[in-house]
């Protein structure tokens, strides 16, 4: 145990030091994160951490894709469906079934392990092509429609992967029967997941205890994951479902107050879970060497050129037909939603980075099949799978940035970003000017005096003040103010503990001070973080 925990503290400090780093080096996180766990992986005299899929499939992965779920909007998801089921579904199997032709005919697998070859490194990564787009300011609906594929690919893969093992383990696979238990699968995630986020809305309703609430919505991502996995399915379409649900219905069942502590509950632990993926991801770096002795350097290396490049292949070949010939054949299409430029079919091409989920997959592979044989060429899938993903983050991710630019699309994101921010401001200013006139309504109707009334107006004319009337304006009037209403904030808070430290006050007003103070910073703070600045 205690070696556990001290494992455990180890690989916090790395992620906390790695962090820093990529801070100052401008480089994706998960980068740099996988590069140091392959580097202490090598480190000899290191203990070896080995890392058990079940904790990747049954731990990490639920909270990952509910939290993704939750974050993504409804109303853009639903509307980028077609290309997010195109390549969540369609895209998995064509890459599956290319990288099976590439390993039958390349590597000289049967096609049942060109399959399991396939399911396992087809489905792109969830976290570390998102972290590094949102980095570059891209466009909004490509960002919408990776991250809605990675929402549902892992789905599409781990039963595509639960079949094609199941083929060879046992010798039998019945394609009709496979596809009815497939869509039987989707149907009937679907649903215990929408049923799923409609029983923790209630409960947390019914809770009204900030601390139950957030403690249920842990529970929430296992509850809708571990269920159906356990009866047969991937789990990843049931958490995604309940995902989804809470985000469109949850705004107005969850309090203030709960909001607030499960923003940076959740921040700390997808941050946490995030990292210590990546970094386990690299420590395995040993364990597969040492697996892969069987194999020359050559072999090795054949393969994963080979299956590298099959899959980055057969998403360029995939993408730009899905992309484009639908629009060729309908025209209702074409003017309800018209081809999108080259270049960001080309990056959504470009962006297929592989992940854990992957490596798990391999990692899950069974050692023996029908009659106690060894499961053909199992530790040869698992460098393969290992090396695609150490080739597609470090290299695609490095050079993500570089094709961003070459594309001109970090340009397009801003400029979207900038009628975004318009829009924001707009709304802003046309809610209060509602307050405004409810505020009138509500004091003839109640009856309130006049000096309530004064303080509820002049709270309304402070915020409606502090909306600007255009962008450039608010980010002119916040390089003027926000550094200064932040030393003032500062001086509060010294003034707050030096009364304190006199005993004028006591430790917990010293607390309600502060605290009111943090929320105002923070909400200086929300305002600058992507608006550029208009507080």
């Amino acid at each position: 145990m205690t070696a556990i925990m001290q494992t455990v503290l180890f690989m916090l400090t790395v992620l906390a030091a790695v962090a820093v780093a990529a801070r100052k080096l401008n480089v994706a996180p998960s980068i740099l994160l996988v590069v140091a766990g392959v580097g202490m992986a090598l480190i000899p005299g290191l203990p070896p951490i080995r890392l058990a899929p079940e904790v990747v499939l049954l731990v990490f992965l639920p909270p990952l894709i509910y939290s993704a779920g939750v974050s993504m909007s409804w109303r853009e998801f639903r509307f980028n469906l077609r290309p997010i089921t195109l390549l969540a579904f369609g895209c998995v199997v064509f890459t599956t079934c290319a990288v099976a032709t590439a390993a039958h005919y390349l590597l000289g697998f049967d096609w049942g392990i060109g399959f399991v070859l396939g399911a396992i490194v087809a489905p792109p990564d969830t976290v570390a092509p998102l972290t590094i787009a949102r980095q570059l300011t891209l466009p909004r609906r490509l960002v919408v429609v990776l991250e809605g594929e990675g929402l549902a690919n892992d789905a599409t893969a781990l039963i595509l992967y639960r079949f094609a093992v199941a083929a060879v383990s046992t010798t039998v696979f019945l394609p009709t029967a496979a596809v009815s238990t497939f869509a039987l699968i989707v149907v009937g995630e679907i649903a215990f997941g929408i049923a799923t986020g409609w029983l923790s809305l209630r409960l947390r309703k019914w809770a009204h205890d900030p601390r139950v609430e957030i403690t249920l919505s842990l529970l929430t991502p296992y509850f809708a994951f571990w269920i159906p996995e356990h009866l047969g399915g991937s789990g990843v379409l049931a958490t995604v479902a309940c995902g989804l649900y809470v985000s469109w219905n949850g705004p107005l069942t969850i309090s203030a107050t709960t909001r607030l502590q499960g923003i940076f509950f959740w921040d700390l632990i997808v941050y946490l879970i995030e990292g210590m993926v990546f970094l386990l991801t690299g420590l395995q770096a040993r364990a597969l060497l040492e697996q892969a002795q069987a194999f020359t350097i050559r072999e090795l290396i054949v393969a994963t050129a080979c299956t590298t490049l099959m899959i980055i292949a057969a998403r360029f070949v995939w993408v730009f037909p899905a992309t484009y010939v639908p629009r060729w054949a309908s025209a209702s299409l074409r003017r309800r939603d018209p081809s999108p430029p080259w270049q960001q079919v080309f990056l959504l091409s470009f962006t297929g980075i592989r992940g854990v989920v992957s490596l798990a997959a391999a990692l899950a592979l069974p050692y023996a099949i029908v009659g106690d044989a060894p499961f053909p060429h199992r530790e040869l899938i698992l460098f393969i799978t290992f090396g695609v993903i150490i080739v597609t983050l470090v290299g695609q991710g490095l050079m993500l940035p570089t094709v961003v630019r070459w594309l001109g699309l970090n340009k397009l994101g801003k400029a979207e970003r900038r009628h975004e921010i318009e829009a924001e401001i707009a709304g802003r200013k046309a809610a209060l000017e509602d307050v405004v006139r409810r505020l009138e309504t509500t004091a003839s109707d109640r009856g309130l005096t006049e000096g309530i009334l004064e303080h509820l107006r002049t709270r309304n004319t402070h915020r409606i003040q502090v909306v600007p009337d255009n962008l450039q304006e608010g980010v002119e009037r916040a390089r003027a103010a926000a550094a200064i209403k932040r030393e003032l904030i500062e001086a509060e808070r010294a003034f707050i503990f030096q009364l304190l430290r006199d005993g004028k006050i006591t430790d917990e007003a010293r607390r309600r001070i502060e605290y009111e103070l943090d929320l105002e910073e923070a909400s200086l703070n929300n305002r600058a973080k992507d608006g550029g600045g208009w507080i």
